[in-house]
């Protein structure tokens, strides 16, 4: 089946783009639109579809609470039922959608095309297999900590912070925010920059051929590689507009906000946004010249994400070990942890590698908890912290006090 043109709602048509156009066949000067959201339809259908990447934000988001519900109400954070969740197998959540889905968090753990099939980026099936590992000990932790009392230095179990509690590990990490920002990166960015985005991907087999000629996959309004650009738009924007209850958090969308936020950073949003929309119409319009360039500009804008929140929660964590000198420390200092996990996951442009290799990242994280106690070696653990700082800031080329005022 073959389609001479994508159909825009005149809602949503906004601004003309000239731009050079590259197919398989020739190349030619091509006028099209961008869309004022990302809307695309053809015959009066959307072709935009990433239900898969809706579905596992809200897994994760199940995960977390059934962790955040045995520390406040004192429970057990059920191993088996926090286990079967990660790999979505006996019917685990209470949202019926997701049992039948057909998908799980754990094949999407550490398991990009480029990364951990090419073995590019440092990647390997060896590592991977590590990272599932990884997370799945969290699992292990929050349960530990949930069966244990008080927290306490070298001591796993429930820490109050304020009114609420939280679960934490004798080193000080909290797993829950572990889990949950570490999955950020090694599932849902990881799938975002190093998979969907993937030129590799993109334009597998005879994805191009068909995309230029607009065959659709079967029984579906879109070409494959329209079908790989809105994966990878969902696993950023697919927790938006849900109706969900409890709400789901927005995770990668979040904290795009919270950064562009600041006005240091105040054009990260919009550049993402557009970014999106117009590499999703270069591609209906079969130029991928530009697609390309779209990619380069996800990668680039989407790895400052992680890398101002871990410098934002390093210093959070920082001064609150003064004001608190507890929870609310280590609850910042578990969040930064995991942004840092996600630094493993980007991907910088132009070079098939993220922006920290593995054993650099490996290296921050071990020092942010080195030590007898871990995070509860209050006194040494300030420098250590700016250090951390300083690394991931001069990296991206902004400063440690710009990244601090980040709300």
């Amino acid at each position: 089946m073959k389609y001479s043109k994508l159909i825009f709602t005149s809602a949503i048509i906004a601004s003309l783009v000239s731009t050079s156009c590259s197919n398989d066949n020739d190349d030619q000067a091509t006028n099209y639109s961008i869309p004022t959201n990302y809307n695309f339809e053809r015959n009066n259908a959307s072709t935009v579809e990433f239900s898969g990447q809706t579905n596992r934000l809200l897994m994760l988001e199940e995960m977390g609470n059934v962790i955040k519900v045995a520390a406040t109400n004192g429970t057990v954070a059920d191993l088996t039922l926090l286990s079967n969740m990660y790999s979505n197998t006996n019917n685990p959540f209470t949202n019926s959608t997701l049992n039948i889905s057909g998908k799980q968090l754990k094949d999407k753990t550490a398991a990009s095309k480029d990364y951990f099939e090419l073995n590019l980026g440092g990647g390997s099936i060896t590592e991977k297999t590590s990272v599932q590992a990884f997370f799945e000990n969290q699992l292990i932790l929050a349960n530990q900590a949930s069966l244990a009392g008080n927290a306490s230095a070298g001591v796993a179990g429930v820490y109050l912070d304020g009114s609420s509690a939280r679960l934490f590990t004798a080193n000080g990490l909290e797993p829950q925010q572990v889990l949950l920002k570490g999955m950020m990166g090694a599932g849902f960015l990881d799938q975002v920059v190093n998979n969907y985005l993937s030129k590799n991907k993109l334009d597998e087999g005879t994805n191009r051929i068909n995309n230029s000629n607009k065959i659709v996959e079967t029984s579906k309004s879109y070409t494959t590689m329209e079908h790989a650009w809105d994966e990878a738009y969902g696993y950023i924007y697919g927790g938006d507009d849900l109706t969900a209850s409890p709400a789901v958090v927005k995770y990668w969308s979040s904290y795009i906000n919270q950064v562009d936020a600041d006005a240091d950073f105040n054009t990260l949003k919009n550049d993402i946004d557009l970014a999106f929309r117009t590499g999703r119409a270069a591609i209906v319009a079969n130029d991928y010249a530009t697609r390309d360039a779209q990619i380069d500009i996800i990668k680039s804008k989407l790895a400052l994400v992680p890398a101002v929140r871990a410098v934002y929660y390093l210093q959070e964590g920082k001064a609150k070990l003064v004001t608190d000198n507890g929870a609310k420390a280590f609850h910042a200092l578990s969040e930064a942890y995991g942004f840092i996990i996600s630094l493993r996951y980007t991907n910088k442009p132009g070079t098939d590698s993220p922006y920290f290799s593995k054993s650099e990242v490996d290296t921050m994280l071990a020092t942010m908890v080195s030590g007898e106690n871990g995070l509860w070696d209050i006194d040494t653990l300030g420098a250590k912290l700016d250090a951390l700082s300083l690394q991931i800031a001069t990296k991206f080329n902004f400063t440690v006090a710009q990244a601090a005022t980040v709300n």
